[in-house]
């Protein structure tokens, strides 16, 4: 089993040299008569260098942390599947029990008892061995060691005794109060909102104790609470100072240099539509009717990729940050201001730089041409949803007068939204008609009413073209065999599939077809449409989809029933996007070379997973903001009776949904009018006396009893 280490000379590791040597190590273990040992016997067997030695053991150790390898009790090397271990984030749960998830998406997250944690907290990355047990369908485990940290900082509400104080976690999933001595808080009151650092990790018998590395506010303090949940999800706000050094040395306006070569388009009438508030705008849409009656349609998406070079500190922070993050008092963008919303934003009568997507599409929706090209425009208005729709809805709209010029324009884009949606509905594209809620903030921020965010007909009209585009330029680069990023939505489990089954045969309902086609789905949330079951149903359907992720493997996207989807349209907010177009330009200039290929090949995946990550911490951060104002915008409606509709059941209660959005819990404590029994497939409650039934969809009345803004929570009592 004797092999060479390297032939290289040389102590300079280059990325592509070490990404060799980790292989020939893990190639060397994984051989058949390989038999644990320690690092030094391996060296001498790899004939590694003594110049180089030393950089061998820093690769077995970043191994070891990596979870990729272990160290036994006796000092040997293996692979943790050879012990029945494996690595994975550990998700914690406040009872003290948790979850690990591996990154093998085949794989069940393993269950962690409350007893097998060993100090393990939340988001820690960690080595585990499964044991004999079994917790329904998931396989059970104990934490063997932790590899990594996953908080720098816990975010919580200090509460001092005499000497001495508690922090309690903003996140529940932390688990216990961490103690924090005297000297160690830093001059925090009680009260205050505080970041913590972990100074020692809990035991089964003790809680964590840590240190106060920084005073958020008093937690009656305005702006505390966002900025709390900002930290909490390790949220960057301020932009390293290297990042606005490059950002000063940008042109303010577009010059002949940056022009040449570029399609001139700036005589083709467009325009941006967005909603009133936005500032990043990225997208604008021309279109004209052709002779043959087919429809030119272009996509002019801001060159963001023009002014953020690879590997400089603007796109190391963009990459760190992968999306910009809308919380509901705020943005925390990806890129600069100066950038997002000036020199990129393409705003009214500036000339700006793009990428194009010109389509032609017939009168089935078709796109039966296309071109692809770095252009420059100048947009001649900008449009709101409101008033576009208003053009189109209302003969007697205030704002023909100003906007007469683009009114056939507008009734194109409206034909033509409504042939490519058919199109889209036709091969079964899932449509989900969920209320989003707006929650308006007075000055201080504090939430002053909830209303729904109403879509129409113009919102309509710029996703249809983005969703084409997005579809034109996916199947292009597929064709093409050119490494690439997808936007990708997998078919959903079966076993889920099964489960929706047998929920919605509750209902009078079956699949038609196979459950897991998107057509299925879509005559499945046809039957509820315009019932009081609708939105209950639509939210059932969502959590047994898969979600969408990025990859650098076309996949095809489920939910839209395309087999051809990325993501191109929004670069100054989400990484992917800017990635996609400097692919696109640097086949548009030279084409894609080998070398380019191979690069591509071996850093997309991670750009992927890691964009797709930074995705999901954006969506969650977005998601506790709108819970926070909500149940503040509740709290002086404690005793007050609302109209709701039950939207889940679980074990320990009931959640009720509120016309507003806003939801709360009837635990089965506070149903003291009967004993009632819990149906986990039915998804009901049944009332052992009197037989009364709770169900998933019925419309009830309910009491507001507890308004909770730590813990983000309501309490609700059902109304007779």
């Amino acid at each position: 089993m004797t092999t060479q280490w390297n032939e290289r000379e040389g102590v300079f590791l280059e990325e592509d040299v070490m990404e060799e040597r980790i292989q020939k190590i893990m190639n060397f273990i994984r051989d058949d008569v390989y038999t644990p040992m320690r690092s030094s016997d391996m060296a001498v067997l790899l004939q590694v260098p003594v110049t180089e030695q030393e950089q061998f053991e820093n690769i077995i150790q970043d191994l070891i942390k990596a979870g990729k390898l272990v160290l036994t009790k006796k000092g040997k090397l293996m692979e943790p599947e050879a012990l029945n271990m494996g690595s994975g984030t550990f998700v914690g749960n406040a009872k003290g029990f948790g979850f690990v998830v591996t990154e093998d998406k085949a794989e069940s997250d393993i269950f962690i008892p409350a007893g097998l944690t060993n100090g393990a907290m939340h988001k820690d990355k960690v080595l585990f061995k499964k044991t004999a047990q079994q917790r329904g369908n998931r396989p059970e485990g104990e934490i063997v060691s932790i590899i990594e940290r996953g908080l720098n900082g816990i975010v919580g509400t200090l509460e001092l005794e005499k000497g001495f104080g508690f922090v309690v976690p903003d996140n529940k999933k932390i688990g216990k109060d961490i103690f924090i001595s005297r000297e160690n808080c830093k001059g925090a009151v009680n009260g205050h909102k505080v970041v913590v650092k972990i100074t020692k990790p809990p035991t089964e018998s003790r809680n964590p104790e840590g240190k106060i590395i920084e005073i958020l506010g008093h937690v009656n303090d305005p702006g505390v609470d966002i900025l709390s949940i900002i930290r909490e999800y390790e949220l960057p706000i301020d932009f390293p100072h290297d990042v606005y050094a490059e950002v000063e040395q940008i042109e303010d306006v577009v010059t002949a240099e940056d022009i040449k070569g570029r399609t001139d388009l700036r005589d083709v009438t467009m325009v941006t539509i967005d909603g009133d508030d936005a500032k990043d705008l990225d997208d604008a849409v021309s279109l004209t009717k052709l002779e043959n009656g087919h429809f030119k349609l272009g996509v002019h998406i801001a060159d963001v990729s023009h002014y953020v070079a690879p590997h400089s500190a603007l796109d190391t922070e963009a990459y760190k940050r992968g999306t910009s993050t809308y919380l509901v008092d705020r943005v925390i963008p990806m890129l600069p201001h100066k950038l997002s919303n000036d020199v990129c934003s393409l705003n009214p009568s500036i000339d700006r730089l793009t990428l194009s997507c010109i389509m032609e599409i017939d009168a089935q929706g078709t796109v039966v041409a296309h071109e692809i090209c770095e252009s420059v425009i100048n947009i001649d208005r900008r449009m709101s949803y409101d008033v576009v729709n208003d053009l189109l809805i209302n003969e007697q709209s205030e704002y023909k007068k100003e906007y007469g010029a683009l009114l056939d324009m507008f009734s194109h884009m409206q034909e033509l939204c409504k042939i490519l949606r058919d199109k889209r509905i036709k091969r079964g594209a899932i449509e989900f008609d969920f209320v989003e809620a707006k929650i308006i903030l007075d000055a201080e921020g504090n939430p002053i009413d909830i209303k729904a965010y109403e879509r129409n007909i113009a919102n309509s009209i710029i996703e249809e073209f983005m969703l084409v585009s997005n579809e034109t330029v996916a199947e292009q680069f597929f064709w093409l065999d050119i490494p690439f990023l997808y936007r990708s939505h997998e078919e959903p489990d079966s076993e889920k599939m099964i489960k929706l089954g047998e929920f919605i045969h509750n209902f009078g309902y079956s699949f038609k077809g196979s459950a897991t086609h998107p057509k299925s789905i879509q005559k499945l949330l046809a039957n509820f449409e315009s019932t009081p079951q609708e939105i209950i149903i639509d939210r059932i359907v969502l959590r047994s989809l898969k979600q969408a992720r990025y990859t650098d493997t076309n996949d095809g996207h489920f939910g839209l029933a395309a087999k051809y989807y990325c993501h191109f349209t929004s670069p100054i907010r989400r990484y992917p996007d800017l990635q996609i177009h400097r692919i696109i330009k640097a086949y548009l200039h030279n084409g894609i070379t080998d070398k380019k290929s191979k690069s591509l090949a071996k850093h997309l995946p991670e750009v992927a997973a890691h964009c797709s990550r930074r995705e999901r911490v954006s969506e969650e951060a977005e998601r506790e903001t709108d819970s926070l104002k909500k149940v503040q915008y509740m709290k002086d409606k404690v005793s007050n009776t609302f109209d709701g509709i039950i939207s889940s059941v679980t074990r320990w209660g009931l959640y009720v949904e509120l016309p507003n959005t806003v939801e709360g819990m009837v635990s089965v404590s506070a149903m003291d009018d009967d004993y009632y029994i819990f149906d986990e497939k039915n998804m009901l409650y049944v009332g052992e006396r009197t037989k009364k039934m709770y169900r998933l969809g019925d419309k009830v009345k309910v009491l507001l009893t507890r308004a909770n803004v730590l813990e983000r929570t309501l309490d609700f009592e059902f109304v007779e």
